[in-house]
């Protein structure tokens, strides 16, 4: 196989587990602001995460849910309205340290960076998010980490769509072969084999954990540490007990 020249990352859920205690409590707080009588339940965020990007993922809510829309002129700009209100209070959640990074994902950046292995990220959440998150866990510097940072609307269809990974490899100019992509849900399964991409590592989260990966090379609940080992849902688990580059390599 070719050699391996990048790591292509997925944000939610995969560097930190954002959904529940994130981007759920500021949609929350969003729809409060508005005046609006919804709030999303941990069990109805679950099954509203088969949608990637919020502005979908609100008008899913609205069709599923049968919730009468609000009576605006501009439904689409009051969504984004609304979807632009929750991402400033995921923001400053983040800036409260209230989301760390996932175990392991420091550590593995830390080392692919040292081995100058090329870093990106491939995800449906918006540009602001990726960059608070990163500054806030990792540092300001930390974006410059970041070879390419495919985020958000970049793309016309988001995931399951491969486009966000393909997009991602054009602007490093690597092929699928020469790539790994972290993800951690059907729909970034999904839309990595689509891009083919032959090797992916997925983490599972309390969201995804009972999704359909087919096409990924090792599902594990975590990267780990070397005092907290990975536990691993399938393929051949880490030498070391949890996520190194070797391991990576050898996918």
């Amino acid at each position: 196989m070719a050699e391996i020249k990048a790591l292509l990352f997925d944000v939610d859920g995969t560097l930190a587990d954002t959904e529940k205690d994130g981007h759920r409590v500021a949609f929350n707080q969003a729809f409060q602001e508005a005046d609006l009588d919804w709030h999303w339940t941990v069990d109805i965020y679950g099954d509203l995460l088969s949608v990637t990007g919020g502005k979908e993922r609100i008008r899913y809510y609205l069709e599923k849910y049968q919730v009468p829309a609000p009576e605006v002129d501009d439904l689409a700009g009051f969504i984004a309205d609304l979807h632009k209100a929750k991402t400033a209070h995921y923001t400053r959640l983040l800036g409260e340290g209230s989301i760390p990074l996932r175990p392991g994902v420091e550590r593995l950046l830390n080392e692919a960076r040292e081995n100058g292995v090329r870093l990106a990220i491939a995800t449906t959440t918006t540009p602001a998010n990726v960059t608070a998150l990163l500054e806030n866990t990792l540092g300001k510097a930390s974006i410059d980490w970041f070879e390419v940072i495919a985020a958000g609307d970049i793309v016309p269809a988001k995931k399951p769509a491969p486009d966000i990974y393909l997009w991602a490899m054009e602007k490093m100019e690597v092929t699928p072969d020469e790539v790994v992509a972290f993800e951690d849900s059907e729909n970034g399964v999904r839309s990595v084999v689509d891009a083919g991409i032959n090797r992916l590592l997925v983490t599972v989260n309390d969201y995804t954990r009972e999704h359909n990966f087919d096409g990924a090379s090792l599902v594990l609940n975590e990267l780990g540490e070397p005092d907290r080992p990975a536990k691993v849902i399938s393929g051949k688990g880490p030498a070391k007990g949890y996520v190194t580059l070797d391991d990576v390599f050898n996918l």
